[in-house]
């Protein structure tokens, strides 16, 4: 029957328990910390968009990549796909209010690697540099 989702819950809340391993808070960082998680949830953010549509909108990522990262959006309730009974079908998609919900902190993290970017490159160039002269 598995642990009831009160206690469950509860364990998440002692030191270090948002990140345990099935803990709300460490599957929600795992989902956005995806490589296209962000970058499609806010490619969405201006509203419903159909799946070519998106591919172009985003740039760099497949058709295949797009569809399977939809599917675990849409699954863990972020974005909603709706299907139009038309010839040819149309579908789009859109970001539920949970989903809607990411985009200000998404644009925060835009915003401090446009501002750190170079910072962070710069400290991965004088890394790669030390660990080629000690390798």
């Amino acid at each position: 029957m598995g642990t009831p989702r009160y206690l469950w819950a509860m364990s998440c809340v002692e030191p270090g328990g948002p990140f345990l391993a099935d803990c709300p808070g460490r599957m929600t960082i795992e989902l956005i910390a995806d490589k296209w998680t962000a970058v499609v949830l806010s490619g969405l953010s201006g509203g419903p968009v159909r799946h070519g549509e998106l591919v172009d909108l985003i740039g760099g990522i497949s058709r295949k990549v797009l569809t399977q990262t939809l599917r675990r959006l849409q699954a863990h309730g972020l974005v909603h796909r709706h299907a139009y009974a038309e010839v040819p079908p149309r579908v789009e998609y859109e970001l539920t209010p949970l989903g809607a919900s990411l985009i200000d902190p998404i644009h925060v993290l835009t915003e401090w690697a446009r501002e750190n970017g170079d910072a962070v490159l710069e400290a991965l160039d004088a890394d790669s540099g030390a660990v080629a002269r000690h390798g």
